[in-house]
């Protein structure tokens, strides 16, 4: 009898770890975990910066993948393939020995804001979009250029520089390898000249030895040494077979792999990510593009990136800052409470759909996470706008922070369609900001498109991936056998109250901007 075979995927998220398992027979998810039970610690020593420690990102790692295997059922020798994903534009710094330097520098760190703003000026701002399609902006190049700057001591002792899953693949094979599609994400890589971004190595001081040689997105990169054999309890000399930026892989995982396919996201921060066969870009780097999972020469596969870092970190922040919430506020029907005693995102979601669209008057920005893309990297903070002491209560707040998030997703929609990019479907998993009723209606409403909600997750990606990726599936489409829509949300009668709400919260949002 043939053993069963299992594929592997971990997803490197910047509040937790997740780790699921596929029968790689049906490509259905058998189990799946994450680690913490709470959210992962993101050290800020200065304002502005947000750091964690490699290190987290292994231990939780093996504790996802140990709940997920016992979960499943199954023996560890039957994992035969392993594929990653990660956070995107995350600097990790290793020495010569292969040790991490310093903290990594992660995705909503804005220190490097100023540092791309006057390489995009010294550079020319045509020749940076014309060659990179972006500005250095506040990503991975810039970081690294902030760290010449002022880590100079740290900065000599670099070695080699890697991006958060391509250091956790290097933990478990010992080769390091990066890929195209994440030397994109870090605005490494010279779309004109189809290879490194030397304009801009140069620039920084960058030496090309500190940027590991690339390897397939799919393809076998790298087998499991004895040592990560034993320490995350998984067979020696399995494949790592698959690795990609977390939003190219969430629209992997919905199979948005065509011109024009669009998946979304909405965790700690929220994405909109369009497929196009084209090079494009937006003059003001407010939206980006990177290189797509699939891409190759014969079909050129780039995919358009609106990011939000306030999205799913702005509910849980309201959730944490009204933990004292009265149980009369609540749903009748709400039960439990998680074990920290805040509030359950459920309880959060039943009480928001208590008010009407548009929260009577209260509105929301949700931009207090660092310097956002979509305003020009500008950091205008997080603030609540026309609050009406007796009229609004925390069923109020709570709404108007779901609201408020969607209408930052309509404004990077918009422009996207600024550059001839419109939806006419969004997909998305079923998961995070998407469980909220409140906040999928209203973007359904805000965009004018009909919504599908899919049975799978980043970590389902890159399991599927790695399948991909080691010959089990001889085609993307036998690896997307089991993926499902499993609801439906289009614009319903409320679309009209949103959209004036909105007009109000774009009013408010142009003069903080002009201030």
């Amino acid at each position: 009898m043939r053993q069963a075979r299992y594929l592997l995927g971990i997803d490197i998220g910047s509040s937790s770890v997740k780790a699921a398992i596929i029968d790689a027979e049906n490509a259905s998810q058998v189990a799946s975990a994450f680690s913490p039970a709470t959210e992962m610690v993101i050290s800020a020593p200065f304002p502005g910066w947000a750091e964690q420690q490699p290190s987290a990102w292994e231990f939780h790692a093996k504790q996802a993948i140990g709940m997920a295997i016992k979960k499943a059922g199954i023996s560890s020798s039957c994992i035969c393939s392993i594929g990653i994903a990660y956070q995107m534009h995350g600097l990790v710094c290793l020495d010569k020995q292969g040790n991490v330097l310093r903290p990594a520098i992660i995705w909503c760190d804005s220190r490097a804001v100023e540092t791309g703003n006057r390489a995009f000026d010294r550079l020319g701002q045509d020749f940076c979009l014309s060659h990179y399609l972006n500005s250095p902006g506040n990503f991975t190049a810039s970081r690294l250029g902030w760290l010449r700057e002022y880590e100079r001591l740290i900065f000599d002792k670099i070695h080699t520089i890697m991006l958060p899953g391509d250091w956790l693949a290097f933990r478990l094979t010992g080769e390091k390898l990066t890929t195209r599609s994440g030397l994109s994400e870090a605005i490494l890589w010279d779309f004109k000249q189809q290879g490194l971004a030397t304009g801009l190595t140069d620039y920084y001081g960058i030496s090309q030895e500190m940027i590991p040689p690339l390897c397939g997105t799919f393809g076998i990169q790298g087998r499991l040494g004895r040592d990560a054999s034993i320490a995350f309890n998984l067979p020696e000399g399995i494949p790592v077979s698959y690795r990609a930026g977390d939003q190219p892989n969430n629209a992997f995982s919905l199979r948005a792999l065509d011109p024009g396919d669009i998946a979304a996201t909405a965790g700690t921060s929220g994405v909109v990510y369009c497929v196009t066969d084209k090079p494009a870009y937006d003059k003001q780097s407010r939206v980006n593009t990177f290189i797509h999972v699939n891409d190759s020469a014969e079909a050129p596969r780039n995919g358009v990136l609106l990011c939000i870092n306030g999205t799913g970190i702005s509910n849980s922040w309201i959730r944490k800052t009204l933990a004292g919430i009265q149980p009369g506020m609540l749903p009748d029907n709400s039960t439990g409470r998680d074990h920290d005693s805040y509030p359950s995102y459920d309880e959060i979601n039943k009480t928001a759909a208590m008010i009407p669209a548009g929260s009577e008057g209260l509105l929301f920005i949700p931009f207090g996470n660092g310097a956002e893309r979509i305003l020009n990297n500008i950091s205008i903070n997080a603030s609540f706008e026309n609050i009406d002491f007796t009229r609004h209560s925390q069923k109020h707040m709570f709404r108007a922070v779901q609201e408020g998030i969607a209408f930052a997703f309509r404004y990077g929609l918009d422009i996207m369609a600024g550059m001839k990019i419109k939806p006419s479907v969004i997909r998305a998993g079923h998961a995070n900001m998407f469980l909220s009723a409140v906040f999928a209606q209203t973007l359904a409403n805000l965009a004018s498109v009909t919504i599908e909600l899919f049975n799978t997750d980043g970590a389902t990606g890159a399991a599927l991936g790695s399948g991909v990726g080691a010959g089990i599936y001889l085609s993307m489409d036998e690896a997307f056998t089991s993926l499902k829509c499993i609801q439906y949300i289009s614009p319903d009668k409320d679309q009209s109250a949103v959209e004036n709400a909105y007009c109000q919260w774009e009013k408010i949002l142009k003069m903080k901007l002009q201030k």
